[in-house]
């Protein structure tokens, strides 16, 4: 198989939102996708956004696709790659598309002279966490993420 990664254009947004609605659904949180194709042509590829995207392609055919941005470590005082998204539908599986993406977005963060590279993972997707870990990617387990929703931080912001 051959499998081909590209930078994704706007001419991507529906396809990057079919695939986003995909992961949900493997998540079991398709009710949570509030985001239209407009939404992603302008957050993700708008003239101010930090985000890129990369698609897939396992011969030729839209097999997946990754979303990542640059981060900053105060105490490395450096800038890292966070990995918002990372998702291989399920018939490409197997193909080495997801470690290529992953390895793509490596060599970038290697030449951006990131010294970071970092990601989540729901806990009961053990696949994933099989995966990552023989790529050499370790659990940061002391650290616990919390997040506000958009109403929560309406609420706290006044």
């Amino acid at each position: 198989m051959n499998v081909e990664i590209k930078p994704a254009t706007v001419k991507d947004a529906k396809l990057i939102l079919e695939m986003i609605i995909e992961l949900a659904e493997y998540e079991k949180a398709r009710h949570e996708v509030k985001a239209r194709v407009s939404d992603i042509e302008n957050s993700l590829f708008g003239a101010d956004s930090k985000t890129e995207a990369l698609i897939c392609y396992v011969d030729n055919k839209p097999a997946g696709y990754a979303v990542f941005f640059t981060s900053y470590s105060t105490w490395l005082g450096n800038n890292g790659i966070y990995l918002e998204d990372l998702y291989v539908s399920p018939d490409f599986r197997g193909a080495g598309a997801g470690k290529k993406l992953l390895k793509h977005i490596a060599v970038l963060a290697v030449e951006r002279k990131c010294q970071r590279f970092e990601w989540s993972v729901l806990d009961w997707n053990q696949p994933a966490i099989d995966f990552y870990k023989s790529i050499g990617a370790q659990p940061q387990d002391e650290w616990v993420r919390y997040r506000m929703d958009e109403k929560t931080i309406a609420e706290f912001a006044r």
